[in-house]
């Protein structure tokens, strides 16, 4: 099964991402600078991060799925670095995707 999910974090952002295998262990390739600025030394003593599956399919060829990540980091703003913590595909200057 090939898997398009969401994380998300205990400060409301996310990340989008896809699992070509659906491992139930996989958490995606967020930057963790990225990540690790955005908690305080206690916040990172214990937190719970949500994975969600947005998608998935048996059939879907690699470039489709990665056609579908796209589509949803872009429908959810994951982009755009108020919102989520995906750096691809750039954000638009206005915000938008």
């Amino acid at each position: 099964m090939k898997v398009i999910y969401k994380i998300s974090y205990p400060n409301g952002k996310i990340y989008v991402g896809k699992d070509l295998t659906d491992s139930i262990n996989y958490f995606g390739s967020a930057n963790h600078a990225l990540v690790a600025a955005d908690f305080t030394r206690e916040e990172r003593r214990g937190f719970t991060v949500r994975r969600e599956i947005l998608w998935e399919s048996e059939s879907a060829s690699n470039a489709e799925v990665s056609a579908m990540e796209v589509h949803f980091i872009r429908l959810l703003r994951a982009n755009e670095p108020t919102v989520g913590y995906n750096r691809w595909p750039k954000a638009s200057r206005d915000g938008g995707t």
